[in-house]
């Protein structure tokens, strides 16, 4: 299937690594002029590199803290003074879950809630709000906010809030802008292959005094696909929603976890 994706404009926030990194690798392979957003001026810079040994048309590093409304202002009109323009967004700069101490009511403070929301929901608020007048401007665009499959449990305090609230902006932006031509959507990856999986299943196998196999195993029975899925799996449903094949899709959430055994959402 052709996904009509050549020669369209993406940022991706923390696109330096994980989930990011990957799909700003599936849309540069689908001829995306890509640029990648992030803290980190000497990560960015070696991921940029990655994609273009990759064949990258046209990879852009934009040094952004996306908890700063005027750095990602500037950082957007860098990206659509280089690109002339910019047609996708995808947000997923934020903290992995397995980032953060598991905490209870007792020992979850204000301060670990507001940095969540500052970060992931106020940060993709911002950078969806500085190209919004982009897209509706052209009248097509889209826009992916990255959450997690912890919008749908109660196992993880802050992580629950964080997403949901996530899902919530998405849905009210996709009402608002979709008329205008430009589709907003949620994707919810579980537990994800990424480079920082080897240490999370290392110090998970530590404090359980089991090896590491034990570790992925009993993860990948958490899914209906039997395994964790990876962050390039991830990435090509990110791809294919940031495409113009998703119109369909407006407002909703996708799960990308590999499936979750033992419940039916709808």
């Amino acid at each position: 299937m052709d996904l009509r994706l050549d020669g369209r404009r993406a940022i991706v926030t923390g696109g330096s690594r994980g989930i990011g990194f990957a799909t700003a690798r599936a849309l540069a392979a689908e001829g995306v002029r890509v640029a990648l957003l992030a803290r980190d001026a000497t990560r960015l810079d070696t991921a940029v590199a990655a994609l273009r040994d990759t064949g990258a048309v046209d990879v852009l590093a934009v040094p952004v803290d996306t908890t700063d409304d005027d750095a990602v202002r500037a950082g957007v009109d860098a990206v659509a003074g280089h690109f002339g323009g910019v047609d996708i967004l995808v947000n997923a700069a934020a903290r992995p879950a397995s980032a953060g101490a598991p905490s209870d009511l007792a020992t979850t403070t204000d301060d670990a809630v507001r940095v969540e929301l500052e970060t992931k929901l106020l940060g993709y608020l911002r950078c969806a709000r500085a190209v919004a007048p982009l897209m509706t401007a052209q009248g097509w665009g889209r826009i992916v906010n990255v959450s997690g499959l912890n919008a749908r449990r109660s196992t993880s305090l802050v992580g629950s809030v964080r997403n949901v609230a996530v899902a919530s902006m998405t849905a009210a932006l996709a009402h608002e802008l979709g008329p205008h031509g430009v589709n907003v959507t949620v994707v919810h990856p579980g537990i994800t292959e990424t480079e920082r999986t080897p240490g999370v299943l290392a110090e998970r196998a530590s404090a359980a005094g089991v090896d590491e196999t034990a570790v992925r195993t009993e993860l990948g029975a958490t899914t209906t696909i039997g395994r964790i899925t990876t962050a390039a799996e991830v990435a090509d449903v990110i791809t294919f929603l940031c495409s113009p094949r998703s119109v369909a899709i407006n407002g909703d959430a996708v799960a990308a976890g590999g499936g979750t055994p033992g419940v039916t959402h709808y």
